[in-house]
């Protein structure tokens, strides 16, 4: 610092009350007295306004709903519609499962009643030759006495499992289940009739097992009668 600047004024007011020498009130002075209310009032209203902030706020705190009114509280769920909503869940879900195992009840048994059909049908048809044998020995009169009795218990179980014999002289001619050998033609048929059967046909069910072979005759028209020798010269 050079000689020519000038130090700055430093003016120290003692503003205290009591006199440290002497114990005593000092008597405030006007000017003083103002200030020191001022100040007063300035730490009065610094205090206010610390208590009034909101605690953690600060300038990120959530304002104050308009109108001064609280917001209002969520309301709590209803314990009975919750028991309620999941009893309807539990009840969609058994109703769900019960028409699942119902429909595998029915898909299974028909599986299984499939499987047992396809059996006796293979079983039927392994057994059609002793059933031509037996036909043709019964044709030739062969079939007697305890021969007889077996095979007809053997017939009339197979019958009886559902193996079901076609093809019989009259029958009118369906390609499907007959397998025509010999043809020939008549007037005394209307249209195609089987009038010989060579091999009976056999069907389990729906199902054709085998064919029968069969002779058809179609119908033919009849052959006018020749007219009288007299008439045609006339």
């Amino acid at each position: 610092m050079t000689q020519h600047e000038e130090q700055p004024h430093v003016v120290v007011h003692d503003r205290r009350r009591i006199d440290p020498e002497t114990g005593e009130v000092r008597e405030a002075k006007p000017a003083e007295a103002a200030e020191a209310e001022q100040d007063a009032a300035q730490e009065t209203t610094r205090d206010t306004t610390q208590d009034a902030a909101p605690t953690g706020g600060g300038r990120h705190a959530a304002p104050e709903p308009e109108g001064g009114e609280p917001e209002a509280a969520p309301a709590e769920p209803d314990p009975a519609a919750e028991l309620k909503a999941q009893l309807d869940e539990r009840t969609a879900d058994l109703q769900r499962l019960t028409a699942e195992y119902a429909n595998y009840r029915k898909r299974v048994e028909r599986d299984r009643e499939l499987v047992v059909s396809n059996a006796k049908a293979q079983v039927a048809g392994e057994l059609l030759g002793v059933l031509d044998d037996l036909e043709r020995a019964g044709a030739h009169g062969d079939l007697t006495g305890a021969f007889k009795a077996v095979a007809d218990k053997l017939v009339n179980t197979l019958h009886g499992v559902g193996l079901e014999p076609f093809g019989h002289d009259g029958e009118e001619f369906d390609p499907a289940v007959h397998e025509a050998v010999q043809h020939s033609t008549s007037p005394d048929v209307s249209g195609p009739t089987v009038t010989a059967v060579l091999r009976r046909g056999y069907r389990f069910g729906e199902r054709v097992l085998r064919p029968a072979l069969v002779a058809v005759t179609d119908h033919e028209p009849a052959a006018e009668p020749p007219q009288d020798v007299d008439e045609q010269q006339d």
